[in-house]
């Protein structure tokens, strides 16, 4: 049986997805439309610039959702999440953790570290803590701290992903958790949303399907570079921000450097805030193993509609073959 948590989220949702926060790129257009086509929507708070915007963000996104369960004639509309990194370098996460206790977000999702007393602090407010973890060891530590579900990144996953396969992680983590997981790494159609559902998870985390969205925040460049891009573009490397992620082979030509041959042992330190690092974003793009599925610029509606015809093709087309 499903956990609660998992079950109360999943009624408000057309499909089983929440969509990843992606730095520099989700904004609250993009968030609005997330929700509005019927997933969770959501975006690192690091994105709002300067800090003050975080509170009129918020505020947009909140004022579209009531508008929207307005047009629903007061039925529920997907819930959103706001991304914090955890991390000694990020100075603005007390910040961002008043101005989103005072908006009383309702999911939360941390990344890099464990999130300790933040679990009781957005509790407080009602709200719910969703962990980014890539091994067994990280998910046992985020337990500890008492997060409600956690967000398993898988290899293949953009950004900051992890180097285990989704069936090892989900079958580990499953000993261990019966709470809500979601599932990172190169799920970029509804067949592998299904995928994810089969082996264990609750919701399948999209993240690079909606780089190319029109209301994301990303380059034009960026979004064209995804619509050409296949895996094979794709390089897992540590060497732009000290932790290994996943980033666009183009993007690294266009910055001037050989991706195939980059400098051993010179990795920047982890930073979030001005200066030189913002670099790994803004000119080094982040993409996922399952960039291939990008092959339009189309709206967040249209990406989530495709998902979600996928997704019944693909359970009616395991419903025949069981009954056959």
């Amino acid at each position: 049986m499903p956990h609660p948590l998992a079950t109360q989220l999943a009624r408000h949702l057309d499909l089983p997805v929440i969509a990843a926060p992606m730095f520099l790129v989700s904004g609250p257009e993009l968030v609005i439309a997330q929700c509005a086509s019927g997933i969770i929507g959501s975006m690192p708070a690091l994105n709002a610039r300067p800090p003050a915007m975080l509170d009129a963000w918020l505020t947009q996104i909140e004022s579209a959702l009531d508008a929207l369960k307005a047009q629903r004639s007061g039925s529920s509309a997907p819930p959103y999440a706001i991304n914090h990194i955890i991390h000694k370098s990020n100075d603005r996460l007390d910040h961002d953790l008043d101005v989103c206790a005072r908006h009383k977000v309702p999911i939360i999702i941390t990344s890099l570290r464990a999130p300790g007393d933040i679990v009781d602090a957005v509790h407080g407010w009602g709200g719910k803590v969703f962990h980014d973890v890539t091994t067994l060891r990280h998910a046992h530590k985020a337990l500890e701290a008492g997060v409600d579900g956690l967000v398993l990144v898988c290899s293949g996953a953009g950004g900051h992903g992890g180097m285990l396969s989704p069936f090892a992680l989900v079958a580990e983590v499953r000993r261990c958790f019966d709470g809500p997981i979601a599932l990172s790494g190169a799920i970029a159609r509804g067949q592998d949303i299904l995928a994810a559902r089969a082996m264990g998870a609750d919701f399948a985390y999209i993240g690079t399907r909606f780089i190319a969205a029109e209301e994301s925040l990303a380059q034009a460049e960026y979004k064209q570079m995804l619509v050409d891009a296949n895996a094979a573009d794709i390089l897992y490397t540590p060497y732009f921000t000290g932790v290994s992620g996943n980033y666009l082979k183009p993007s690294i030509v266009r910055a001037g450097m050989d991706p195939d041959h980059l400098p051993v042992g010179e990795t920047l330190k982890m930073h979030f805030g001005p200066g030189s690092s913002a670099k790994a974003w803004r000119d080094i793009w982040g993409a996922g193993q399952g960039v291939g599925a990008v092959d339009r610029l189309v709206p967040a509606r249209a990406v989530v509609e495709q998902l979600a015809r996928e997704y019944r093709q693909a359970l009616q087309s395991l419903c025949a073959d069981s009954a056959a």
